[in-house]
């Protein structure tokens, strides 16, 4: 009798104890996943037309503000032509519904400083059935800017003809224009945005569409000329293979509403 009292007595006194230990750690546990829970930010969107401090600390430069066409001007002009216009953070190109021969007061723009080795960032979206084009190293010697510079083409894959013209989809988007097509073609259909990225160093170029390289080549190589050569280009330039080493980045007026965002540049 006197055992069993002391056994009964005991887990009496343990009972209250246990509890109370497991409600320690219960509230232990949910004190540091709160704490937890505080030190991990919430995911945010990337700014628009704006440099994360990593970007800032990387060495990247916006070349567009979202709100003023500031550093930008039309080829071979010294203002910024009205047929395009700042609209909703974007550079907007009015459709003309002109085609090649573009718009009467718009035409082609370029930034205003030459670059050679870089890494160039944006976002482009495309109307219904539209064409334009993104183009790097070019000059200012012809009247238009495609005629001196390699084209990162910018297309509706879906609608515009110029998809199925060329030599195996080097006209769809992503492509140097007629002369080598994306690989994976992995372009964004029409209304959706797509994120391009162009990297010159030294004669090797990259085009990266939506996270993946589509396209390299290498500048003033035999293979290069011999290339151009096969192309449409020497005859509407002869020394069209003879790309500068250093040069602009121009944005096309084809005829059709394009916009474009997150202009950013890292020189290399």
């Amino acid at each position: 009798m006197r055992k069993i009292s002391l056994v009964v007595i005991f887990g009496l006194i343990l009972i209250p104890v246990l509890s109370s230990c497991k409600d320690k750690k219960a509230d232990q546990k949910e004190e540091a996943a709160a704490v937890e829970t505080e030190m991990v930010p919430e995911s945010e969107e990337a700014p628009i037309n704006a440099l994360t401090p990593e970007e800032q600390a990387d060495g990247w430069v916006l070349l567009f503000d979202g709100k003023t066409s500031e550093g930008w001007r039309g080829y071979k002009k010294e203002n910024f032509p009205a047929g395009w216009d700042i609209v909703d953070g974007t550079l907007h190109m009015i459709g003309s519904g002109r085609g090649e021969a573009g718009s009467k007061d718009g035409g082609d723009i370029i930034y205003d400083k030459q670059f050679q080795n870089f890494t160039l960032s944006l976002e482009w979206k495309i109307s219904e059935g539209g064409n334009s084009g993104i183009f790097y190293l070019g000059e200012e010697k012809l009247d238009y800017i495609w005629k001196t510079a390699p084209e990162m083409q910018v297309l509706d894959n879906e609608k515009h003809p110029d998809a199925k013209l060329g030599k195996d989809g080097n006209r769809m988007a992503g492509s140097l224009y007629d002369l080598i097509p994306a690989k994976p073609q992995n372009a964004k259909p029409v209304g959706e945005w797509n994120k391009v990225e162009l990297t010159v160093y030294k004669g090797t170029v990259v085009h990266k569409q939506n996270g993946v390289n589509v396209v390299e080549y290498h500048l003033w190589t035999p293979e290069w000329n011999e290339m151009v050569a096969g192309s449409k280009f020497p005859d509407l330039n002869p020394d069209w293979a003879d790309v500068p080493s250093k040069g602009y980045i121009g944005l096309q007026d084809h005829g059709d509403d394009v916009w474009f965002r997150n202009i950013k540049i890292k020189e290399l």
